[in-house]
């Protein structure tokens, strides 16, 4: 049975205050915090020193990143039958508060900023859904400590990308300490010496691998790199191609992304693909659409120009081309999700192996398609390249293999089978969830369907 309970008095507890600016989709924030809560009852959770990395180069470029899980794949692995003693207790702690997930983050976030308001300068001006991402990204990597391989390889993932926020091996004791102390608040029937000693189990181990990646990253990458706007071409009044020119040498692999900040919204990140694949001169494209309330969208697009300079993430992602198969390539964008694709197309004409590449460019009219000239051109250059644009109102659009009217889905199902081919979606979060089904129906078998987490890639919008 789920537990209940009301919301802390402000006179026993703090409360969270309400944070300003307008609301902030999709901004995943930093773990940070500083010494143990004090006056709580949960152990003191001591920082853990860095494991030196056994095979760091302090000089020459940082390598790309492998391809890491996200937040749905760890789910996957997720069996109930073979759970550990610990697994066991924790999901039941997740199943209890579950309900009441709203109260336990702002609890959380109440504790942090209280015991240590010096931290709160570390996190974005609005939390609003800041809080819920990082929430869940603890919560479930602690729900699935069995699954070590997955796991490792996504908080690894974590801990670098969090080095942007200066988060410090120091950090972590005060979010663990914090989060436990939320937990035992809101989690009254499940909760006892053996789930505690679980929980601190799980966190000490999530921590220590999230430490452990940033410090091996910390050999051989910055923190973020600086990157100039060399370049600023608004397509439509709400879509620009932004160019930039990092500061060093920015190695990643087509099909990626990077997570930029302005300077007009500090700390402030959200994430776009690579418009291109790795070029020789080493600039940097990005395809932006301006959504409302969209802080670092609308500022890249209505306010950036030449000569700004902004922040970039370390490349992340997994929708890359597998150079070692001959399959085709079946790949499905809507709106601004052309980007990546667009980058697949040239990483795969520069691999020089012919092989097929079938291209859905999806948008509401034929006004969205922005970018429908150049991929046109780049069928014309390669033979082995169908590019088929989709319209879900209006008229067909005249170019391409062919062109179709109604939903991107529904027009790939049209079409096929692709047995022989590697899949790759990049949209909206619907058109991804809508568009996995449909490439099933046309014969790809679902491991060979390749898209970035729905949970963290804004690849249309802000």
């Amino acid at each position: 049975m789920r537990h209940t309970t009301a919301a802390p008095s402000p006179s026993a507890t703090p409360t969270p205050t309400p944070s300003p600016g307008a609301p902030n989709p999709g901004n995943p924030g930093p773990v940070t915090a500083g010494p143990g809560v004090s006056g709580s009852s949960i152990p003191t959770l001591t920082p853990r020193t860095p494991r030196t990395p056994a095979t760091a180069t302090p000089h020459g470029p940082p390598a790309p990143p492998a391809p890491q899980p996200s937040l749905a794949a760890l789910g996957a692995t997720m069996s109930e039958a073979s759970a550990s003693p610990d697994a066991i207790l924790i999901r039941r702690t997740m199943a209890e508060i579950e309900p009441v997930a709203d109260k336990v983050t702002s609890y959380f976030y109440a504790l942090l900023f209280v015991q240590h308001p010096d931290l709160r300068a570390l996190f974005p001006a609005s939390m609003d859904t800041q809080r819920d991402r990082l929430f869940k990204a603890l919560l479930t990597a602690a729900k699935h400590v069995d699954d070590t391989e997955v796991l490792v390889s996504y908080l690894s993932n974590l801990g670098r990308g969090h080095r942007k926020y200066g988060t410090q091996p120091d950090h972590y004791p005060a979010v663990g300490e914090c989060l436990l102390s939320a937990l035992a608040r809101y989690a009254t029937s499940s909760w006892g010496p053996e789930t505690e000693a679980a929980w601190v189990r799980a966190y000490t181990a999530i921590s220590q691998i999230m430490i452990d990646a940033a410090a091996e990253n910390e050999a051989v990458a910055p923190a973020w790199w600086q990157a100039e706007v060399v370049s600023h071409e608004l397509r439509t009044p709400e879509i620009a191609v932004v160019t930039v020119r990092p500061d060093q040498p920015y190695p990643f692999l087509a099909g990626q992304y990077a997570s930029i900040e302005t300077p007009w919204w500090p700390r402030v990140w959200r994430h776009y693909s690579f418009a291109s694949a790795p070029r020789s001169d080493g600039l940097l494209s990005f395809h932006v659409k301006a959504v409302p309330a969209g802080w670092v969208s609308n500022a890249m697009v209505h306010r950036a120009r030449p000569g700004d300079v902004l922040r970039l993430g370390a490349p992340a992602g997994s929708m890359t081309v597998d150079h070692t198969t001959r399959n085709g390539l079946l790949c499905v964008g809507g709106g601004t999700g052309i980007a990546p694709i667009k980058a697949l197309i040239e990483d795969v004409a520069d691999h020089g192996i012919r092989r097929p590449v079938e291209v859905f460019y999806g948008a509401r009219s034929d006004h969205d398609l922005y970018d429908l000239d150049t991929m046109l051109q780049l069928e014309q250059t390669h033979q082995w390249l169908s590019v088929r644009p989709v319209v879900a109102t209006g008229p067909a659009v005249r170019g391409g293999t062919s062109s179709e009217t109604g939903q991107l889905p529904d027009a790939v199902r049209q079409y096929g089978p692709f047995r022989e081919y590697d899949a790759y979606l990049s949209g909206p979060p619907g058109l991804i969830r809508n568009g996995v089904d449909a490439l099933v129906r046309v014969g790809i078998p679902s491991d060979r369907i390749r898209h970035d987490s729905v949970e963290e890639l804004v690849s249309v919008g802000d």
